[in-house]
């Protein structure tokens, strides 16, 4: 199946509301030479964090876990998504285009411990945040993605493979350009803060709350049952991916111990196989799920497509062979953990099923197939291998 990077940034960026996406293999490659490998430390104590975003899909999980792990926390934002969350959290509302109302003007004159910036996509913007806070704030934590290597066409690759560039960097569209964009923005916060950066490239984002159904189709699919197409030829093939609340744990293990450098933070911790995972979510429901499943060139045929129609896999061919077996290892040297799969699964369901009807519905449109494509795709298998029609309801 053919999928160039292009198209594929392209499309999910369109899809998906500006994401960061995933790769799986988690076994080491080269060492981390920009800064080596140490135990983690314990905290320093009380940190003072100013967050950049807050109430979206990140920013709530790390409101959470700062506050548990007893930091104070400042949001900087809008005020226009969810404004509800967090009424005893100091907020600050601007716009992080210092071109547009207020800008950043609610941020002059602070000082804290660390940012942790979940929001920045164009470096122009995240430039003019980095500039004005570096004389009173420590440290810089910028989330970016692994979205920013100029191309993925073998496993393992590592934080020292070569990034996406643009040929215009003022160019800021960023539905075009977004892994480039993304590079020249961790660009911009390390020039800002030298020497004072981390630089965290998740994987795809997975778990409770998450607005794109980019994982959560599977543990809904799965939990209804029956048959259920599944993609690649004999479920072998790598997928990864990380639960939105262990990269939250992430960044503040990185503002506590300051852990300088780039990392990619994407898992599991092992390989993991979309059979792997489908099992999970299987698992995670106590469904009566069986998988059939369709190798790369069917779907093509079918017009089904990877990651928007089968989400989280991707064709292990092509310039993106190596998408779904980045390594983590400099990561996990420095503490990135993660919890089991069947959890993030159980966890994912159990937040989709609390949800009204009609937001259920809503996310229903955004990633996977339709019962009713489903089951045309399946009848299509089993003629073509069988010479039935026959297809599961």
């Amino acid at each position: 199946m053919k999928l160039s990077r292009r198209g594929f940034l392209k499309g999910a960026a369109a899809f998906g509301s500006l994401w960061a996406v995933g790769c799986a293999s988690t076994s080491a490659s080269t060492a981390n030479r920009e800064s080596p490998a140490k135990a983690p430390v314990p905290s320093t104590g009380r940190k003072r964090i100013l967050i950049l975003g807050g109430t979206g899909f990140l920013g709530p999980q790390l409101v959470e876990a700062a506050r548990a792990r007893g930091h104070s926390v400042t949001l900087f934002n809008r005020g226009k998504t969810r404004p509800q969350l967090f009424p005893d959290v100091e907020k600050l509302h601007g716009d992080r285009d210092p071109k547009v109302g207020e800008g950043l003007k609610a941020l002059e004159g602070g000082s804290w411990d660390a940012v942790i910036d979940t929001s920045g996509y164009v470096p122009r913007i995240v430039r003019a945040s980095a500039e004005l806070l570096a004389p009173n704030v420590g440290h810089y934590v910028f989330i970016s993605t692994i979205s920013v290597y100029k191309e993925l066409p073998r496993p393992g690759m590592d934080e020292d493979s070569p990034l996406a560039t643009v040929a215009d960097p003022t160019d800021e569209n960023v539905s075009e350009n977004y892994g480039a964009l993304k590079a020249l923005s961790e660009k911009a916060a390390e020039a800002a803060f030298p020497g004072r950066t981390t630089i965290i490239r998740p994987g795809l984002i997975v778990g409770p709350d998450d607005p794109t159904q980019r994982f959560t189709y599977w543990p809904v699919r799965v939990a209804r049952g029956g048959e259920v197409l599944a993609p690649g030829a004999n479920g072998a093939d790598p997928v990864q991916f990380i639960d939105v609340r262990d990269l939250a744990e992430f960044a503040l293990l990185a503002v506590e111990n300051r852990d300088i450098g780039t990392f990619n933070a994407t898992g599991p911790a092992k390989p993991l196989t979309m059979r792997e995972l489908l099992e999970a979510c299987k698992k995670a429901s106590n469904s009566d799920a069986t998988f059939t499943w369709a190798d790369a060139g069917f779907l093509e045929k079918q017009n089904v497509k990877p990651w928007m129609d089968m989400p989280v896999w991707l064709p292990p061919a092509g310039e993106m062979a190596g998408m779904s077996s980045v390594s983590n290892a400099r990561a996990v040297a420095r503490g990135l953990k993660f919890r089991p799969v069947v959890d993030t699964a159980r966890d994912t369901l159990a937040w989709f099923n609390g949800l009204p009807p009609e937001r259920q519905a809503g996310l229903a449109k955004r990633a996977g197939l339709t019962p009713e494509r489903e089951r045309e795709v399946l009848a299509a298998w089993h003629q073509q291998h069988t010479g039935t029609s026959h297809a599961s309801p």
